[in-house]
C-alpha cells in the first residue's frame, strides 16, 4: 500500500467517524481505532501529518512525532512539546547532513493492548542524510513494524495489532502533559568532547618522580666511580 493510500485509509476513517456524528467530547463514548499516529511541530504545536511517512522529508531543524493511541475523530498527540533545542541543542550540526528532533510516544496504559505496558515518551536527535524521509528518521530509533503499508509497532511496542477497531471508547478531551527522556542522539560523528585535563596531570608527578630518580641514579653511579678512583689513587 503507497503513502497517500494510507492516509487515504486514516482520513477516511476519521472522516467516516465525523459524519456519524461521533465527535469526541469530555469521554464522551464512541467507535475508534488503537494505531500510531504521525505529526509535525508546527507553529508551536502539533499537527496531524498530511502525507505518509515515507513520503515527507523533514527539513534540517524539524520535529517529527509519533503517538500510539486509541484514538477516534480527533488525533490523539504526543503528550510533550516539540521542543527541538531541549532535544538537539547538544549534538553539533555537521556538514552535509540534517538534525531532526524525534518525539514518540506510546501513550498511556489505558491506550495499550491488555498485557502490555507502553514505554516512557522519548525525545532523540537523529543526525542523518538531508533527503532522509520521515520514515528513515523513524526507523534510525528502533525497529519498525510495518503491515499492510501501516506503522503497526515502533521499537517492538505494541507486539502485535494494527489500526484495530476498538468498540465504545471513551477519550478524554485533553491527556495530561508528560517530560520527555531524552536519550543519546543517533547518526552523529562529530568528535567526543576532550578528556578532561585532570586526567593528563595524574601522569604528570609519576613522570618527575621516574625523571628524578633516574639523576639520583646517575649522580650515585658517577660519585661510586669517583669513590673507586680516589681509593686507588691511594
Amino acid at each position: 500500500m503507497t503513502a497517500q493510500r494510507t492516509l487515504r485509509l486514516v482520513l477516511s476513517l476519521l472522516a467516516g467517524l465525523l459524519l456519524a456524528g461521533t465527535v469526541a467530547t469530555n469521554a464522551q463514548a464512541e467507535d475508534g481505532y488503537r494505531f500510531w499516529g504521525y505529526y509535525q511541530w508546527t507553529a508551536g504545536k502539533w499537527a496531524f501529518a498530511q502525507k505518509g511517512a515515507d513520503v515527507v522529508v523533514p527539513a534540517d531543524g524539524a520535529v517529527e512525532g509519533w503517538r500510539f493511541a486509541v484514538g477516534g475523530a480527533a488525533p490523539r498527540m504526543p503528550r510533550a512539546a516539540g521542543d527541538f533545542e531541549a532535544i538537539c541543542g547538544k549534538t553539533p550540526a555537521e556538514a552535509g547532513k540534517k538534525r531532526v528532533a524525534l518525539v514518540v510516544d506510546p501513550g498511556t496504559p489505558e491506550d495499550a493492548l491488555s498485557g502490555e505496558t507502553p514505554k516512557p515518551a522519548t525525545g532523540t536527535c537523529v543526525v542523518t542524510d538531508p533527503k532522509a524521509t520521515g520514515a528513515k528518521v523513524l526507523a534510525a530509533v528502533g525497529p519498525v513494524r510495518i503491515e499492510k503499508g501501516l506503522t503497526c509497532g515502533i521499537d517492538g511496542y505494541p507486539a502485535k495489532g494494527c489500526g484495530d477497531a476498538v468498540k465504545n471508547i471513551k477519550v478524554p478531551a485533553t491527556d495530561t502533559p508528560v517530560t520527555l527522556k531524552i536519550g543519546a542522539a543517533v547518526g552523529s560523528t562529530a568528535a567526543p568532547s576532550p578528556v578532561a585535563s585532570s586526567s593528563s596531570d595524574d601522569g604528570a608527578p609519576w613522570t618527575g618522580i621516574i625523571i628524578a630518580a633516574v639523576v639520583v641514579l646517575v649522580l650515585a653511579g658517577g660519585g661510586l666511580v669517583l669513590s673507586r678512583r680516589r681509593s686507588s689513587s691511594q
